[in-house]
């Protein structure tokens, strides 16, 4: 190869590798909001790293010694576009640790979060946004929880990985537009619910909405699901997603000592509603906020005991049964 086509090589390959990823790039942005007829694999997603940290000495206002809390975000997708079928995936991941000097520096978990969920869906004839499709989604956690507010906390966890686990099955009618709206209908779902025989043995009523013994529970049932990802600014993104589940087999159970429990019933319908959040400060770094809200009639609200270091036990009892997760980070971000 002479010299100058050497030179000429050189020089217009990084232009044509910048060309083309300025076209995937503006192909993956057009198919965000549009359903296109077209072959393409598209991915991306966030990894957001977050530490916190104080320390105190001789402070006149009093507080905690030194602290630390680290937690992670995770949020991708995976989807592939074959003309008129659509196959995509999502997974999202949390988890966060608080360390402080009262409590001898022992890991006190503060978020804790598996979700992933696959789709197939195949256009109706002549319509442009909905598609016959089928739905999984799993839901989990990686390690083990504890009730703090217990002196004894660390002799038994309340939670694990697989326990609780949720495993919905559907097949159902979704509106979509594009890869950032998504709105899933289905009148025949699946739901399973899998925990320990540890867990579900820690009180009379079981644990999770599994009978006390079992190893899992099995419902049936309608289930909605949507999504949306706003670009609320240029460096501003909030993504939504709402879950209902209504239980077609919901009934009156008993629990160990023969004592009646009262099921939900297909009118109680489960609630899963997240937000989350982001804004780009730089390159690398932003500001993720995040607020979960859960109603589920299998798992009662019982308000914590009064303890002489707590005797209000739970400020937001007035709150009910309704669960509430709120994370905030301030970290570095990786996009990809």
């Amino acid at each position: 190869m002479s010299k100058i086509n050497f030179l000429t090589l050189v020089v217009l390959l990084p232009l044509y590798t910048i060309a083309q990823t300025t076209k995937n790039d503006d192909i993956r942005k057009m198919l965000q909001t549009t359903n296109k007829d077209t072959v393409a694999w598209l991915h991306g997603g966030a990894l957001t790293l977050g530490v916190n940290e104080g320390f105190l000495h001789n402070w006149s206002s009093g507080g905690e010694l030194a602290s630390m809390t680290a937690n992670g975000i995770f949020n991708g997708h995976l989807d592939h576009l074959h003309h008129t079928s659509v196959w995509s995936n999502t997974l999202s991941l949390n988890y966060g640790l608080n360390y402080a000097y009262s409590t001898g520096f022992l890991p006190h978990k503060t978020d804790d979060r598996i979700d992933f969920t696959s789709k197939f869906g195949h256009k109706i004839d002549s319509s442009k946004y909905f598609y016959f499709t089928g739905l999984a989604n799993f839901k989990s956690q990686f390690t083990k929880g504890y009730n703090y507010q217990l002196t004894n906390w660390d002799s038994a966890s309340t939670s694990n990985f697989f326990s609780p686990a949720y495993v919905t099955a559907a097949l159902g009618f979704e509106y979509r537009k594009g890869t950032n709206v998504s709105i899933f209908i289905s009148p025949a779902a699946s739901r399973m619910t899998f925990a320990s025989r540890y867990y579900t043995r820690q009180s009379p009523q079981g644990q999770f909405g599994i009978p006390y013994g079992k190893t899992s529970v099995q419902e049936f049932g309608a289930y909605i699901t949507g999504t949306n990802t706003w670009q609320i600014k240029k460096n501003t993104v909030l993504k939504s997603r709402v879950d209902l589940y209504s239980n077609y087999l919901a009934k009156d159970t008993k629990d160990s000592t023969g004592k009646v429990i009262k099921s939900d019933n297909p009118g109680n319908v489960y609630v899963f509603i997240d937000n989350l959040l982001t804004w780009k400060i730089s390159k690398y770094f932003n500001v993720t906020t995040g607020l979960t809200l859960i109603y589920d009639n299998s798992i009662p609200y019982v308000k914590p005991a009064p303890t002489p270091v707590q005797p209000d036990s739970d400020p937001a009892s007035n709150l009910g049964w309704v669960q509430i997760k709120q994370v905030f980070a301030l970290g570095i971000e990786y996009k990809f």
